[in-house]
């Protein structure tokens, strides 16, 4: 599964369900059809699309979004929801943490409190992380099992985010608006986040 066929199986995903937790199934259901090299590419894809959004940068975007609420759980959750939306909108919103302002899904987000948004609008996607995972474990009968054929390959999985750029104040909102001002326009640091 080259990473071309990772975008069309994972936006298909999306087409052919109603909600996170039926793509999640449609997801491993149909990775249990497949060979178990391409499971285990499907984890490689996974994997490697987190790293550019792995910054300090996304997790201020992420920070403001969810009203400075955004641990290191929820902003490594929110990794995986970032690719779920496709290609075209993670390839815009790697390019700068302010493209987030652009996508439909955040931008439904925009102007209600993060207690207002349905569950199923909420910007996480854990189980995108364990979809190989249990797929792998089930036409193996082992847990963890998939966890050898990545190191075979390789390739180590990371369980938490660990940005390489500089760390900067999420809690500033003179910083926010100067490096995301087009998603302060969407979500006002002052209306979200309590400023002391």
């Amino acid at each position: 599964m080259d990473i071309d066929d990772f975008w069309v199986f994972l936006e298909r995903s999306a087409r052919e369900t109603d909600d996170q937790l039926q793509r999640t199934r449609w997801l491993e259901e149909r990775l249990c059809r497949v060979a178990r090299k391409h499971i285990v590419d499907f984890q490689i894809h996974v994997d490697t699309l987190r790293r550019p959004l792995d910054t300090y940068a996304m997790w201020g975007a992420a920070s403001l979004m969810l009203e400075g609420w955004c641990s290191g759980d929820s902003f490594w959750y929110f990794q995986p929801w970032l690719i779920g939306q496709g290609r075209r909108w993670y390839e815009h919103a790697a390019l700068s943490p302010d493209n987030l302002a652009d996508l439909p899904a955040v931008r439904a987000l925009a102007g209600r409190r993060r207690r207002e948004w349905d569950k199923a609008e909420w910007p996480g996607w854990e189980t995108l992380a364990y979809v190989a995972r249990r797929a792998h474990d089930y036409l193996t009968g082992q847990e963890d099992s998939i966890v050898a054929e990545l190191r075979t390959r390789g390739h180590r999985s990371l369980s938490d985010p660990a940005p390489a750029d500089r760390a900067w104040n999420f809690r500033d909102p003179a910083e926010l608006r100067r490096r995301l001002p087009r998603l302060t326009g969407l979500f006002p640091p002052e209306r979200f986040l309590n400023f002391a």
